[in-house]
């Protein structure tokens, strides 16, 4: 996401999503104390009905190379620091001379590929199944919807090619997805969308990174309102795309980063950052194995992923 201060208005807290009214949006279909939201969908039966899907045995990394030149949120930043701990002036460790480097990262971790988590972003301080900032939230890591909560993720994973629907390379910057262009598209490549699916939206916009960084970051193509909502209903686990924040900027209404309070404060529904779509997409990979299994940093809000997808 993009720094912009986050409004929070009537309009977001009254927002119709899925079966969930204005009323009862905090209360979890899960109950009372779930932290997991829409990975509630995912079932023995669907990884394997998902394991199916592996014909060729072609992987594809989803996830970004990170560099401290990758664009990201404001004030986020990216430091690697290579060491060799007690070796300065030494042949190496013991009569073999053992030598080895080890990294120390100084980072914020919502940038490249990204996880997004429950715990987020939330209305008004109120985030997913009704948890209030001021009960859960704590400078040393969230005491609920904390990123080791998140079970692995193997399920089926689709692919919506927005970039070829619209016979473009990249696509215009404040282009929503939303009703139409999901099921024209889904319909277009033979694919149905179902329930403890991961969608993912490929756009192009991440070829922009490194070639026009300004533009990159200045706005984006992406998620509507009505499409979270209905990618909601369907019951998916998580919805990505080759952008930064996902939804669609400039934003669809005076309303600030809807689409995020949609998917994770109002349904439990994953985000998923900056996915390298762009092999997937060339191969027309439009239905495949996702997998991931994110770093479990305990209290964490995000997490940087290499999800893969296996055809």
């Amino acid at each position: 996401m993009r720094n912009t201060h986050v409004l929070c208005c009537v309009a977001a807290l009254s927002a119709t999503i899925g079966t969930a009214s204005a009323q009862d949006w905090t209360k979890s279909k899960w109950g009372p104390n779930d932290e997991i939201g829409a990975a509630n969908y995912m079932t023995p039966e669907l990884v394997v009905k998902a394991a199916s899907l592996v014909k060729t045995g072609k992987t594809y990394a989803l996830g970004m190379p990170v560099t401290p030149n990758t664009p990201a949120y404001p004030p986020r930043t990216f430091k690697l620091t290579i060491v060799q701990p007690g070796q300065a002036g030494s042949p190496g460790l013991g009569p073999n001379k053992a030598t080895y480097n080890d990294d120390i990262l100084d980072t914020w971790v919502g940038i490249g590929s990204q996880l997004d988590g429950l715990g987020h972003l939330g209305v008004e301080h109120v985030y997913y199944n009704g948890n209030k900032l001021a009960d859960f939230a704590d400078p040393t890591g969230l005491k609920k919807l904390g990123i080791e909560k998140v079970p692995p993720m193997v399920t089926r994973g689709v692919l919506l090619d927005m970039a070829a629907y619209y016979n473009t390379d990249v696509v215009k910057e404040g282009t929503a997805f939303n009703v139409k262009e999901i099921d024209e598209v889904a319909k277009k490549q033979g694919v149905e969308i179902r329930q403890g699916d991961v969608v993912i939206f490929h756009t192009g916009w991440l070829s922009l990174v490194g070639k026009d960084d300004k533009r990159y970051s200045a706005a984006e193509p992406g998620l509507g309102v009505e499409g979270a909502k209905y990618l909601t209903s369907k019951g998916v686990v998580a919805i990505g795309a080759d952008t930064w924040a996902l939804e669609v900027l400039p934003f669809e209404s005076k309303n600030v980063f809807e689409v995020h309070q949609i998917l994770l404060a109002m349904n439990g529904t994953y985000i998923l950052e900056n996915m390298d779509t762009a092999a997937l997409a060339r191969d027309k990979g439009y239905e495949f194995l996702f997998v991931l299994g994110q770093p479990r940093w305990t209290g964490g809000v995000q997490a940087m992923i290499n999800p893969i997808a296996i055809r």
